[in-house]
């Protein structure tokens, strides 16, 4: 085992220990960590990372079911379409992106590199959604209603980037879930954890039918990234994870960046 593979396992458990930590945003690191340091196709990278990020997320929302946090009636809403979304995205767009997108002089972009590119633009925004995020005190909670229209709307938007880029998307669930389900910060992040882990995985399910999967190595990497989950959660008794977020939304914008930089150079 070579030493960019024994750091992309050591990757798996620090996106665990950051999501157990902060609640959210490491999921944002695992495709970078599949493709970079374990050498692994990016559509293929992408359809691990959904399996990745569903199990980790479904871990995260038995713990909230058991503290009643989550508000199902929001969380059944904005599953269907994203759900719906995501697995269309990875059974049907995925395969048709054709193998060369565009041909600019002596830059061609690949399907791989406009991935990759697509997915450091997601990375920025969010980077940004981390960094510019209101604290707990200004989430004050309100009544809870529903624009059944816009949460739809949300839900399939999200659907497809998430069947884009592999990533779980809680930088744009969240701010849905507290603007237009008027969900207190606690409980749309719970909820958002909840449609994380049902969208990622039926979307994965249409990757079954269209790539080989190394069953092997993804349940070794999931597992580690699980029970960084629980490392992560031991140290939120010693260390403030929300005073961490803003700082690991300055390191997301730095990958991000850098992903950008590395494929178009």
């Amino acid at each position: 085992m070579g030493i960019t593979e024994i750091l992309g396992y050591f990757g798996a458990l620090i996106i665990g220990v950051v999501l157990g930590l902060i609640g959210g945003g490491g999921s944002i690191l695992t495709v970078p960590v599949l493709v970079y340091l374990l050498s692994i196709n990016p559509v293929t990278a992408t359809a691990y990372s959904l399996f990745v990020v569903g199990a980790t997320s479904l871990f995260g929302s038995i713990r909230n079911f058991q503290k009643k946090r989550v508000d199902l009636k929001t969380a059944v809403v904005f599953s269907i379409p994203a759900f719906i979304a995501v697995y269309l995205t990875r059974k049907f767009l995925i395969p048709a992106i054709p193998q060369t997108i565009i041909t600019i002089g002596d830059l061609t972009v690949t399907k791989n590199i406009g991935i990759m590119l697509f997915f450091a633009l997601i990375m920025m925004i969010a980077s940004v959604s981390m960094i510019l995020e209101p604290s707990e005190k200004d989430a004050k909670p309100k009544q809870v209603k529903y624009n059944y229209l816009f949460i739809t709307l949300e839900g399939a938007i999200v659907g497809v980037l998430t069947g884009i880029v592999g990533a779980g998307g809680g930088f744009l669930i969240i701010p849905a879930l507290v603007l237009m389900a008027k969900l207190p910060m606690k409980r749309a992040v719970a909820t958002s954890l909840v449609i994380i882990a049902v969208k990622s995985l039926i979307g994965f399910i249409g990757d079954i039918q269209n790539l080989e999967i190394n069953w092997g190595f993804l349940l070794v990497f999931t597992v580690i990234s699980i029970a960084g989950i629980y490392v992560g959660i031991w140290l939120n008794k010693f260390i403030d994870g929300k005073k961490l977020k803003k700082g690991f939304g300055w390191f997301v914008l730095v990958m991000g960046l850098y992903i950008f930089w590395k494929e178009i150079f």
